[in-house]
């Protein structure tokens, strides 16, 4: 198959997830969602279950202020927004992490707000790698385990988890894979970023097949020429508006430390006796998130690291409107761009946001300077 029906595909899933929704509900399956920014899907696909990402989406909030100031994070607010409006309508559960305050509120109006879909809580703790995190974090995933069954009535097993996390394994390689590929293929932002949105509405297994032949693709297509290069950060960097902005002036994004896209596959579960355990372990190992205490900040020497591996020229930081961890993370990695010799662009962007004229102008002027 041609690689652009592959983008295609890809694309139907990342734009149309409600179809996609109503797919696997026709097929006899249970979905379960999961907000950001890190759930144990391993565990939800294990219990024969589909875990299908919910990040809000690009529209006007009406219902959700009835819960939210208008001071908090959008992308929790268009969540709690669809699912009032009853978008998620045959979903079995949702699993909501307690990364950031904002998702903390979520889940807490999430039970007032939307009852018909049981809220599964997944409390991490801070201190993710000394023994006693590590053992927090294994009862949390007990907990979701038995909020799960109770549920949906499936049924967890050791046996299917180590074979989940086998399949996620694989799924994470792949996208590492196309991370690389993707930074010198002659591919647009949108295609790029059509790749990982669909991933979150997809069985792994389903979507690793898909992204291989893209990969085997893309290998023999042709390259990237007179791009201005540039890693991209933030939580999300999935607007169509701001994608289609990014390709008119001749952006290439050769690298992205995005929430919703590559921070998701840096990570692989160990191979150890006890799945559960290696779960556990895989979230310890994690690094490099705004959302991850680092007291270090070591995900600042990272984005620059990551910028100079891959021959990018600039570092465009995609700031979510009211992310407090984004915002406090912004001053050291402009600082640390200036040192190295990095253009740095901070683009504000809100899921309510429908001009993006002002991000035009400063990434025209942004390309100007080379």
């Amino acid at each position: 198959m041609a690689v652009n029906e592959l983008f295609a595909q890809l694309h139907e899933v990342a734009a149309a997830p409600k179809k996609q929704l109503d797919k696997y509900l026709a097929e006899g399956k249970k979905v379960v969602a999961v907000a950001p920014v890190y759930t144990p899907q391993e565990i939800i696909h294990s219990m024969g279950l589909v875990p299908m990402g919910v990040w809000g989406a690009d529209m006007e909030i009406n219902e959700a202020k009835k819960y939210y100031p208008a001071f908090i994070c959008s992308v929790m607010q268009t969540i709690l927004e669809l699912g009032i409006k009853g978008e998620y309508d045959g979903v079995s559960a949702i699993v909501i992490p307690s990364l950031c305050d904002s998702l903390k509120t979520l889940g807490q109006n999430w039970k007032y707000a939307v009852k018909g879909i049981p809220f599964v809580p997944m409390t991490y703790p801070q201190n993710r790698k000394p023994a006693y995190g590590v053992k927090f974090t294994r009862d949390g995933y007990l907990r979701v385990i038995r909020d799960l069954e109770a549920a949906t009535g499936a049924h967890f097993s050791e046996f299917a988890l180590a074979e989940s996390n086998k399949i996620y394994n694989e799924h994470n390689a792949v996208m590492r894979e196309f991370a690389e590929i993707a930074a010198d293929a002659e591919i647009t932002a949108a295609q790029r970023s059509d790749v990982f949105k669909s991933a979150w509405f997809m069985l792994p297994e389903e979507h690793t097949a898909i992204v291989k032949q893209i990969n085997e693709e893309l290998k023999k297509g042709p390259k990237a020429e007179g791009k201005v290069r540039v890693l991209v950060s933030g939580i999300l960097a999935d607007s169509p508006s701001l994608l289609q902005i990014f390709d008119e002036n001749g952006i290439k994004v050769v690298f992205d430390d995005v929430a919703h896209e590559s921070r998701q596959y840096r990570t692989d579960v160990p191979d150890m006796a006890n799945p559960v355990d290696a779960l556990a372990h895989k979230f310890a190992d994690m690094d490099n998130c705004t959302l991850l205490y680092d007291k270090d900040k070591k995900r600042v020497d990272y984005i620059i690291e990551q910028a100079k591996k891959h021959d990018a020229k600039g570092v465009i930081v995609l700031m979510t409107k009211f992310c407090d961890p984004e915002e406090f993370d912004y001053v050291p990695i402009k600082r640390a761009c200036d040192a190295a010799g990095l253009m740095n662009l901070n683009i504000e962007v809100d899921r309510q946001m429908v001009n993006y004229e002002q991000a035009n102008t400063m990434i025209q002027a942004f390309k100007e300077m080379f």
